[in-house]
C-alpha cells in the first residue's frame, strides 16, 4: 500500500486483559483489537497502523497514540465516532487528527508522561488490582519521595533498562520525577491513601519505569541504601538481589504530547 493520507489517533485503554500493545501470535493485544476494528470500519480500503510506543502486558494508557495510514481520505470526526461505536468497551478513541507525510509517530519530538499507582499497608480491595500495585510492608514514603526527585536531570540509567541492545545510549534526561499523593484517580474501592510516581521525559528504555519503581520500593522497604541508589544513577550496578521490576498493572501511560500536533 502506498499511503497518501495520514492520521494521528489518540486513544485510552485499560490494559489489564491485554498482552500489551504490539501484535503477538495467539494472544489478545491492543493493536490487534484496533486493527480488527479498523478493518470492520474501512472494509476493503487498505490501511496500516503504527503505535507511538509498545506498552507491556497489563499496562494501561490514559492518553496513548497511533498513526493511521490510508490510500483514501477519511473524515476525522466520522472515524472518531465509528471507532467508539465499534471498539471494545475497555478501549476508547479520544481524538483523530489529519497530519502530513512529514509526521512520524516514532521520530517526531514528543514528551511522554507515565504514572505508577501504588499503596501499602492494609491489603487493597481486589477490584483495585487492574489499576494499582500493593505492598504489604510499611514503606518509608518520605525517603522514596526524596529518591524519586534524584532521577531528574541527565543520568546514566543503564541499570534501569531491561536487556539493553548493543550500542544503546544510556545517558537519558528525565524532565520530571516525583512521588505524590494520588488525588487524580479515585474509586469507592480504592484504599483511603495511595500514591503515584509521576515521570516525564522525551523517551524511555524497555521497562525503565517499572525498574525505577522497583528500586524505589526496595529503598522504601529499607533493603536499599540511598548511597547505593545514588550510585546507580551513574551507571553502577545495584547490589545483588536489589533489582526487580514493579508489577505492570500499576503503570499508566498518562500522556503523549507531540510538538505542534
Amino acid at each position: 500500500m502506498q499511503p497518501r493520507f495520514y492520521y494521528l489517533v489518540y486513544i485510552q485503554f485499560l490494559g489489564f486483559r491485554y498482552h500489551g500493545w504490539q501484535k503477538q501470535p495467539q494472544v489478545k493485544t491492543v493493536h490487534l483489537m484496533v486493527d480488527k476494528t479498523l478493518n470492520f470500519i474501512l472494509g476493503d480500503q487498505p490501511f496500516k497502523t503504527l503505535g507511538a510506543s509498545r506498552t507491556d502486558a497489563m499496562v494501561s494508557a490514559e492518553k496513548g497514540a497511533f498513526e493511521l495510514f490510508t490510500s483514501e481520505p477519511i473524515d476525522p470526526k466520522s472515524l472518531l465516532l465509528e471507532l467508539n461505536l465499534n471498539l471494545p468497551s475497555d478501549i476508547r478513541a479520544l481524538e483523530v487528527k489529519e497530519v502530513d507525510a512529514q509526521f512520524n509517530i516514532i521520530q517526531t519530538p514528543k514528551i511522554k508522561e507515565y504514572i505508577y499507582l501504588f499503596s501499602f499497608g492494609k491489603k487493597n480491595h481486589p477490584f483495585s488490582a487492574p489499576f494499582m500495585a500493593y505492598k504489604e510492608t510499611q514503606l518509608q514514603i518520605e525517603a522514596m519521595m526524596h529518591a524519586a526527585k534524584m532521577f531528574e536531570g541527565v543520568h546514566d540509567l543503564r541499570q534501569y533498562c531491561y536487556r539493553p541492545k548493543e550500542g544503546m545510549v544510556f545517558d537519558r534526561e528525565i524532565q520530571h520525577c516525583s512521588i505524590v499523593d494520588n488525588k487524580r484517580f479515585t474509586a469507592s474501592f480504592f484504599p483511603e491513601k495511595s500514591y503515584m510516581l509521576v515521570v516525564k521525559g522525551k523517551g524511555f528504555m524497555r521497562h525503565q519505569i517499572r525498574l525505577m519503581m522497583g528500586a524505589l520500593f526496595f529503598l522504601g522497604e529499607g533493603k536499599l541504601s540511598l548511597e547505593d541508589f545514588e550510585k546507580s544513577l551513574s551507571g553502577e550496578a545495584l547490589p545483588e538481589g536489589r533489582t526487580s521490576m514493579a508489577p505492570a498493572s500499576g503503570l499508566i501511560l498518562s500522556n503523549v504530547d507531540y510538538d505542534e500536533y
